[in-house]
């Protein structure tokens, strides 16, 4: 079957570079971007493909530029074609942070990592205009892709009066919990997938979604990754390392409470793993990308686990624990 994209893609190459370049699908993403690899002149680049109708490859250029003047290490854009979706990149490689680490190293590459949000949350403009915000409606949108994607397309449920109230109670939680902590600029995909380790160094890629955001999301979506759990001692250890952070930045105030950041940090990382739940459930059915379906146990573990530990939590908890993750172990 022809591919009219990779025809144009190929075409666009084949005008930059004076030899003759063949892309090499390498992967796609959770979105709907696709993304090759080219060897050029002993050189190699990454080559995204962004459907403009679908999504523009701007936001990313100019988030790009916004990082790189925080010093932050993100793919270099060398080519730029607006109109047929198509950016040359410079090769970060091919070594996620996720695929390196272990129990003796994490403390080192995620104390690396949170270090570095230092500087992505002095990201809040794309250079021209001030990143989105991430408020009360924008959380309600994203916990609502849960209930509409795995508990009622999914799962089937219909949600009776009680339910109903019970979750619009626990949504009312989370997102007053997100706007009571300070904002800052919010990569919002911040994970050992979207970490590349390249001669020691860490580069973050996958940021074109940032937005102004909680001071705690990127931290917790590292330390609680949707793809591998830590020991609880672990992400303990860490997540004072940020709230020590933030509190040297003076984002946070001295005398804050850790117990104060340990709930916001609790919560903010609930309300994302109740988000994922349902986009990895909407990527099956919506986008044909059912691989992500695996990873909605763990989300689920995290959700339960998390909510337990607040009494206005717990019924949430419960129905978690005795009707949503045994529905979901059922053959679909």
């Amino acid at each position: 079957m022809s591919d009219p994209r990779f025809l144009a893609l190929n075409a666009w190459l084949n005008r930059i570079f004076d030899t003759g370049v063949t892309p090499k699908l390498i992967s796609g993403d959770a979105s709907f971007r696709r993304y090759f690899r080219v060897q050029a002149d002993d050189k190699s680049f990454i080559v995204m493909d962004s459907p403009p109708e679908l999504i523009e490859v701007m936001p990313f250029v100019k988030l790009a530029n916004a990082y790189l003047k925080q010093g932050v290490s993100t793919p270099q854009v060398i080519e730029i074609n607006v109109e047929d979706g198509f950016l040359l990149l410079s090769d970060l490689g091919d070594v996620q942070l996720l695929s390196e680490l272990t129990l003796n190293n994490v403390d080192h590459y995620y104390g690396q990592a949170l270090a570095l949000l230092d500087s992505v949350s002095k990201v809040k403009d794309n250079g021209e205009i001030p990143l989105p915000l991430y408020d009360g409606e924008f959380v309600k949108r994203e916990l609502d892709i849960f209930t509409d994607w795995l508990i009622k397309h999914h799962l089937g449920i219909e949600l009776d009066d009680a339910t109903q109230v019970m979750l619009d109670r626990t949504y009312a939680v989370l997102i007053n919990n997100a706007a009571e902590q300070p904002k800052v600029g919010m990569h919002r995909d911040y994970h050992s997938r979207n970490l590349m380790l390249k001669n020691g160094h860490l580069h973050v890629i996958d940021f074109q979604d940032a937005v102004l955001g909680p001071i705690t999301y990127d931290a917790v979506s590292l330390l609680r990754d949707c793809y591998i759990r830590w020991p609880d001692e672990v992400v303990e250890k860490l997540m004072l390392q940020h709230f020590q952070q933030v509190v040297d930045a003076g984002v946070v105030d001295k005398d804050l409470p850790v117990a104060t950041y340990r709930r916001w940090f609790d919560l903010m990382g609930l309300q994302r793993h109740i988000k994922a739940a349902g986009i990895f459930a909407r990527l099956k059915y919506r986008d044909a990308k059912p691989a992500y379906m695996n990873d909605i146990p763990l989300t689920l573990e995290y959700i339960h686990d998390i909510s337990a530990r607040y009494p206005e939590l717990s019924c949430f908890s419960q129905w978690i624990e005795t009707l949503i993750t045994p529905a979901f172990k059922e053959p679909k």
